[in-house]
């Protein structure tokens, strides 16, 4: 009986000895499935970047000129958001660039149905924002400069500019004061290439990007009505606090 028993425990034994690590479960390791989440984010971002890519490519067999590729991105990241959130019916992506000189056209308005820029042209930043370049912004009220982040267009009215577009920022800290500052989109003689040829930089506002008076109502009126105006800059605070564009 002790030799049946001893015999017994000795395959018992070799048995257990022979059964290798591969063989037993590896969910009891919580970073195993960290690899297949990491792959699947990688995925979704650059799927994303594929589909911006795509878009871009349109708009370029389309028009002479675009925003830079980057800047592209940052605008259709924060138009997706706004879109999905039911912020959006007019299907219109203003991009201002205001890491260009005021010398040059930094102002595109996309159409995004028909992949065309409708308009390309000059725009203003605000007083205390810069000379030639903006350098600075902020939210504050009677702080004379210009806000970066995004807006959506509202209703006309007309005041000492003429026609001008309420904008309404869509970003604490950032330019989410823009009613009550009075941000809104108006002519001026200011921002007219003109300007320009006369003092070597276009004017400024009060904070308002403003567009030449030549083709100030017909733009104001394209864009009104819940269509999305990006303004961007190469800016350390702005770029890693966006909500929009880093949730």
């Amino acid at each position: 009986m002790i030799h049946k028993i001893l015999t017994i425990t000795g395959i018992l034994l070799f048995s257990f000895a022979f059964t290798t690590s591969s063989n037993l479960p590896t969910t009891l390791d919580s970073n195993t499935e960290a690899p297949a989440s990491a792959a699947l984010a990688s995925d979704e971002i650059e799927t994303f970047s594929e589909k911006v890519a795509t878009v871009y490519g349109e708009f370029a067999e389309n028009s002479a000129s675009m925003p830079a590729l980057n800047v592209f991105e940052r605008a259709m990241t924060g138009y997706s958001k706004l879109e999905e959130k039911g912020k959006v019916d007019n299907q219109l992506l203003t991009v201002i660039d205001f890491g260009l000189s005021s010398t040059t056209k930094r102002m595109w308005i996309l159409d995004m149905t028909t992949k065309n820029v409708v308009f390309h042209t000059y725009v203003s930043h605000g007083k205390n924002t810069g000379g030639e370049f903006a350098t600075k912004f902020s939210n504050t009220v009677n702080s004379l400069q210009s806000s970066l982040g995004f807006y959506v267009t509202g209703k006309t009215y007309y005041g000492k500019n003429g026609l001008s577009l309420y904008l309404d920022g869509q970003e604490k800290g950032f330019n989410h004061n823009a009613r009550k500052r009075y941000v809104v989109i108006h002519g001026a003689d200011y921002a007219e290439p003109s300007f320009i040829d006369r003092i070597g930089r276009l004017g400024r506002s009060y904070g308002c990007p403003a567009v030449p008076n030549t083709i100030a109502k017909t733009l104001i009126e394209r864009i009104k009505g819940e269509s999305v105006i990006y303004i961007h800059k190469e800016d350390k605070n702005y770029l890693e606090n966006s909500q929009l564009l880093n949730s």
